[in-house]
């Protein structure tokens, strides 16, 4: 069975709003939400966001792998949606369910 899309997005919008919410983040996060450009994330709370990845997913979900296989412009305007549906592709894979 294909990974669900919207749990995955409501767990990684969980995540993103206990790394930001101190920065005044507190609406909705959509597929649609920008990194960089909504969030306003910056290199720790990526990194942050990187090893609560970690702990949910395990080895299964590399986001360093993801990030490392775009270029700067598409890291620059990554959207949420895109981490979403890699962590559903990367379940996929290995047969986890979301």
């Amino acid at each position: 069975m294909p990974a669900d899309q919207a749990a995955i997005l409501a767990e990684v919008a969980e995540m993103l709003h206990a790394i930001r919410d101190h920065a005044g983040v507190d609406g909705e996060i959509t597929m649609s939400t920008r990194f960089e450009e909504d969030l306003e994330m910056e290199s720790i709370d990526v990194v942050s966001l990187a090893g609560r990845l970690q702990v949910r997913y395990g080895d299964t979900v590399n986001f360093a792998q993801f990030i490392a296989g775009l270029d700067l412009d598409s890291v620059r305007h990554l959207r949420v949606g895109q981490l979403v549906e890699y962590i559903a592709a990367a379940l996929d894979e290995v047969g986890t369910p979301a």
